[in-house]
């Protein structure tokens, strides 16, 4: 059992003061959320801070060619490592806990073990991804898909933020790619997360281990017509692609309904976007997610079918492109299995995509959850306590004390 602390004062008030260090940069004054995303100047300093509290710990710090941050305990030379962390990146206006809750959590369970005199005989490693969230350059997982060749190089080079800049320029050079000799080295994966929905509220349980994430992906959807004056222009003789945009949301909703399914419209672009203009383009991001491939084929077939046969009687025309895609991820069962009976806490899947989803297809990968009160994410409403943060910190610990001290 781990009994011993880096610091005097119970460990709910450690994590305080270590999540304190963080919780302004990048907050929005105005909503309260975060604006984070990645390779910019918040996140950039949440990279200096990784560094700076690796350092501090005598773990030294590599960085992948793709943007991804390891800390190691241990001999980096060694093989079999553990690896943990999570990303510092967050959607427009998002939570607090989304990303930072598992790199934070990570840093402070090897302060446990340190203190409890665990020698690690695997080397672990935190680990910091970049753009896991997809805000600024489009695709989810980018840094995990480049380290694990999930993803073209020259296509995630070239992606563009909506000022224009592409990755490689945010980077400072050209991303690396895989790296199968990195990877290669890693023995297991676990990443912490803040739960985003309500089931540990309800199973009235702190941490919970993940056993699958949805099948998902996100289409992008341009629909153009004929841009013209809103006071002169007939109704009869408009061709208004925000008309079938706003079919296709509905359609959407309706269809996901229908298959126990998910689907979200949240980021929409208007050209010319003014108030007394019809649109001339209108482009829609659709985020669609289900329990089961063939359900979310199905999801994406009937809105994009729907949206066609709309856009012919609008007069408008139509192209649906799919910009990322997941399938379905079952996490290693004996190893969700071994440590739900290790912690005591139940198995829940997830309909959200995260990097541990790459990862997955790679090594033996398992994902703890932390209980979250308001079932709210990707929100500022989302929020642990610091009680819960804490259990999180000690099951991974605990974890991380199976996997690499033993």
């Amino acid at each position: 059992m781990l009994t011993h602390s880096v610091e005097e004062g119970p460990l709910p008030n450690r994590f305080r003061k270590l999540w304190d260090e963080i919780a302004d940069v990048g907050r929005d004054a105005g909503s309260g959320g975060y604006l984070r995303y990645a390779l910019t100047e918040p996140e950039r300093r949440l990279r200096e801070w990784f560094r700076e509290q690796a350092d501090r710990r005598g773990m030294p710090v590599s960085e992948d060619g793709n943007g991804n941050l390891f800390a190691w305990w241990g001999d980096p030379a060694a093989g079999d490592a553990v690896l943990t962390g999570s990303h510092f990146d967050s959607v427009p206006h998002g939570g607090a806990y989304d990303g930072p809750l598992g790199i934070v959590s990570a840093l402070l369970a090897v302060d446990e073990l340190r203190a409890a005199g665990v020698t690690p005989v695997r080397p672990v490693v935190v680990a910091a991804f970049v753009e896991e969230e997809g805000a600024r350059f489009g695709v989810p997982c980018l840094g995990s898909r480049l380290l694990t060749g999930e993803i073209d190089v020259d296509r995630a080079a070239g992606l563009r933020d909506q000022a224009g800049t592409t990755f490689a320029e945010a980077l400072g050079e050209r991303p690396a790619g895989a790296d199968p000799a990195l990877l290669g080295r890693f023995a297991a994966f676990v990443e912490l997360h803040v739960e985003q929905g309500r089931a540990l509220v309800d199973s009235d349980a702190p941490v919970a281990v993940a056993s699958a994430i949805w099948p998902h992906g996100r289409w992008r959807f341009d629909f153009t017509g004929e841009g013209n004056h809103a006071g002169t222009t007939r109704m009869a003789d408009r061709r208004d692609p925000m008309l079938t945009y706003a079919f296709t949301v509905l359609a959407a909703n309706k269809e996901a309904r229908l298959r126990g399914a998910h689907a979200t419209v949240g980021r929409v672009s208007v050209e010319p976007n003014a108030t007394n203009a019809i649109p001339s383009r209108v482009t829609g991001w659709l985020d669609a997610r289900a329990a089961e491939a063939d359900t979310l084929h199905g999801l994406v077939e009937a809105v994009r079918t729907k949206a066609t046969e709309r856009a012919g009687r609008d007069g408008t025309g139509l192209t649906c492109t799919q910009e990322s895609a997941t399938p379905l991820v079952a996490f290693d069962g004996g190893l969700a299995e071994r440590l739900a009976a290790l912690l005591d806490a139940p198995v829940l899947p997830t309909g959200a995509g995260h990097d541990a989803g790459v990862l997955a297809a790679h090594l033996p990968t398992a994902m703890l959850f932390v209980r979250n009160p308001t079932g709210v994410s990707h929100s500022p409403a989302e929020s642990a306590t610091d009680a819960d943060c804490a259990a999180g910190v000690t099951a991974l610990a605990r974890v991380l004390e199976e996997l690499a001290c033993r």
